[in-house]
């Protein structure tokens, strides 16, 4: 599904030439579920920005599902990016004047436009991540929890090939961040290649690959023989009243 191939990311402010990625080479296979793990400033958020084509490399090579992400133009990536990949962050990004509903539609209002099951789509992506009785709320009327799972049906409402998420626990307890947790193991289970950042060891666990980055580049990449479950791990958590 990825190929990265001595893949290189440098800044330039005047003077100042900053290099935040340095070589780096890995691949990730269809149906994977991987964790791209270090401190703030490793790189992490930058190599997953090329990761969604919301970036491009200043050299290396970049495949997603066979296609060449860094040898295209403008138009092309942003195809590219709406047809394969979804997006899930740290900070949730919903509408707050919209409900649950229209905020899983918007992908569609950046690609070819509606497609004739667009609100059929948007109303199973809903039901994935248990929320088909809050789909005419808004986000004020619903838990940080909810409104990520709100962001998580939206990024699979295009049905991608890969799912990119970014701190998608960041925000959240622990309670929420083990619901959040389950969703993406239940959907790997189902064959949806993840790639999750995260700078807590916990939550990488849980893939069943962890790559660590440290200074730009990748200086472990590791099976994990049994991930955390997450839905074990929600059941022993209380539910507060």
């Amino acid at each position: 599904m990825i190929e990265i191939e001595n893949l290189v990311k440098t800044y330039e402010t005047g003077q100042t030439r900053t290099e935040v990625l340095k070589g780096i080479s890995f691949r990730v296979g269809k149906g994977e579920y991987a964790a791209l793990m270090g401190a703030s400033g490793t790189g992490k958020s930058t190599l997953l920005n090329i990761l969604g084509g919301l970036d491009k490399p200043t050299s290396g090579r970049y495949l997603l599902d066979g296609e060449d992400m860094v040898n295209v133009n403008d138009d092309t990536l942003s195809r590219l990016r709406n047809r394969k990949i979804g997006f899930v962050f740290q900070q949730f990004h919903l509408l707050d004047r919209a409900n649950v509903h229209r905020n899983v539609l918007l992908p569609f209002l950046y690609a070819d436009g509606y497609p004739a099951d667009a609100r059929e789509r948007a109303e199973r992506a809903v039901a994935a991540v248990g929320l088909a009785d809050r789909i005419s709320y808004r986000p004020s009327q619903l838990s940080g929890g909810q409104q990520q799972r709100v962001a998580i049906a939206r990024a699979l409402v295009g049905d991608p090939a890969l799912l990119l998420a970014d701190e998608p626990t960041g925000n959240l307890d622990a309670r929420n961040g083990a619901e959040v947790l389950a969703i993406f193991q239940r959907l790997n289970r189902e064959g949806r290649t993840i790639v999750l950042v995260t700078h807590d060891a916990a939550v990488a666990e849980h893939a069943g690959r962890v790559l660590v980055m440290r200074d730009g580049r990748i200086v472990e990449d590791r099976k994990v023989t049994q991930p955390r479950d997450a839905e074990a791990e929600l059941r022993a958590i209380p539910v507060t009243p």
